[in-house]
Parts: C-alpha cells; sequence; structure tokens
C-alpha cells in the first residue's frame, strides 16, 4: 500500500548523531514519511565535494528509533546522491532537507557549507530543497526555540513548491531570552572571512599552518540582508540556485568580439 504521506529526506553535514540533526528529524517525522543518509563523521567545510577516487560505503542505521537511516562515508552531496539513485531509487523524495547546522551558513558561508551542498544537491536534482543552520557552534546548543519556524517553512515549501533549480538557506539565531521576532525573505550579504595563516610548530619542530581570520560584513545596515535579520533577531530565509552565471557580464563581454 503506497503511503500518502510527504516522502522527505533528510542529509547534514556534522554527521547523523550530532543533535541538530535528530531536532530535524523529530520535526519532519510531524510532517511526513523521513528517510536519513548522512554523513558517518563531520564534513563541516566541504562544499559540494564529492567522492570519486574511493568507493563509498554505506549501512544501516538505527540512531533514529522507528526511522530508516543510512551512514554513508562520503561528503553531505554524496549523501543525497546515494539517497536520490541508490536508497531512493524507485521513489521520489517530495523534499530534501539537511541540517540543523550546528554554525551559521549565512552570507558567503554558504560557499562552503556542507550543509547547504545537501540542500543543493537536491536542488540540481529538480526535487524542493532546504538547508537549515542555526548560529550557534555548541554542539550541545538549544533547538527547541526554532522548531516551530522549521515546521512552518517547510509546510509552505511543500503546500507551494519552489522554482526547479532553487534551495532555501534557512538560519536561525542562536537561542536568547528574546523571541525570535518574525521571519524575512533576505538575498545574501557582501560580506567576507579576512583570513591569515598563524605559522606553528609540532613537538617535532615541524611546521604547519592554522587558518585564522575575521568575519567582515560591507553590508551592516542593509535591512535586506541575511546578517541584518539575524543581528536583529530573525530567521534569514535566501533562494539560492546552483547556476553561478553573471548574467549581466555575458552580455557586456559580447561586446569585446573576443
Amino acid at each position: 500500500m503506497t503511503s500518502t504521506k510527504p516522502l522527505i529526506l533528510v542529509s547534514n553535514d556534522d554527521g547523523i548523531t550530532a543533535l541538530g540533526i535528530r531536532t530535524l528529524v523529530e520535526v519532519m517525522q510531524e510532517l511526513g514519511e523521513v528517510v536519513v543518509v548522512a554523513p558517518n563523521s563531520p564534513q563541516s567545510g566541504m562544499g559540494h565535494a564529492i567522492t570519486i577516487g574511493e568507493p563509498l560505503r554505506l549501512y544501516p542505521s538505527k540512531v533514529f528509533e522507528g526511522v530508516v537511516a543510512y551512514e554513508c562515508s562520503g561528503t553531505p552531496a554524496d549523501c543525497v546522491k546515494l539517497a536520490k539513485h541508490w536508497v531512493l531509487k524507485d521513489r521520489t523524495p517530495d523534499l530534501v532537507v539537511s541540517g540543523i547546522n550546528h554554525g551559521s551558513n549565512a552570507s558567503v558561508n554558504v560557499l562552503y557549507s556542507g550543509t547547504m551542498s545537501a540542500a543543493i544537491e537536491g536542488a540540481i536534482e529538480g526535487l524542493p530543497s532546504i538547508g537549515f543552520s542555526l548560529c550557534d557552534f555548541s554542539p550541545m546548543a538549544h533547538f527547541a526555540h526554532v522548531r516551530p519556524f522549521i515546521k512552518q517553512i517547510a509546510l509552505a515549501v511543500l503546500e507551494k513548491g519552489i522554482t526547479k533549480g532553487i534551495a532555501l538557506n534557512v538560519n536561525f539565531p542562536a537561542h536568547s531570552e528574546q523571541p525570535i521576532k518574525g521571519i524575512k525573505i533576505c538575498h545574501q550579504a557582501h560580506a567576507k572571512w579576512q583570513e591569515d595563516f598563524e605559522e606553528r610548530q609540532d613537538p617535532y619542530g615541524r611546521h604547519y599552518y592554522w587558518m585564522v581570520g575575521n568575519f567582515v560584513n560591507f553590508e551592516k545596515d542593509n535591512q535586506n540582508t541575511d546578517e541584518w535579520a539575524l543581528a536583529h533577531n530573525y530567521v534569514s530565509v535566501v533562494p539560492c540556485q546552483y547556476n553561478l552565471t553573471a548574467t549581466e557580464t555575458v552580455q557586456k563581454m559580447k561586446e569585446w568580439n573576443l
């Protein structure tokens, strides 16, 4: 007998045992049938990396009671690929969700994010997809305050759909005494990491390098950005696309007569 519930694929980049994905699975169980395919170890900062030089391992997991789940040796993008083409090869997910990431994926962080790579991989497959992140890097972060917003956004996507090729990048303020003010549809802030590398030595005298740096936001006062929304205790939602073509520049370059 075919289920009438939406089929929801869940993944992340913090690993299948992270508190964030447990919270996301619990919320998604209120909305439909959940299948989890997630990395067997943390994959933060992997961006849209895929595994091509070694085999992928996929093992059933009992991390979530009553939920079909698999842990994968690959990246978040690998997880969604394997889920789509192997685990769910005879079925099509109604929704792909990734997270909840421990740490912000707002602004330029979306490019480095393993969480968003899973969501964008879903979008590449033509599936409605959402990446959820919390602005708290603690492995024991509090997620209860974001549950209603996750459910609200996921329900809206299931009911209204998203343009094919688009994934939503959703970021939540960290838990505080102040309640979240609401949801803002934003654009990605113009910001970057101002990096440096410290040269250090290991106990054997060998040199190694440790990346350090500061986050610089060039649009602090722009109320239409995700960074402004988060700084003012709103949930930020940014529609993202994997087509990176700078269309305006294409027309200008045609005038070069190359």
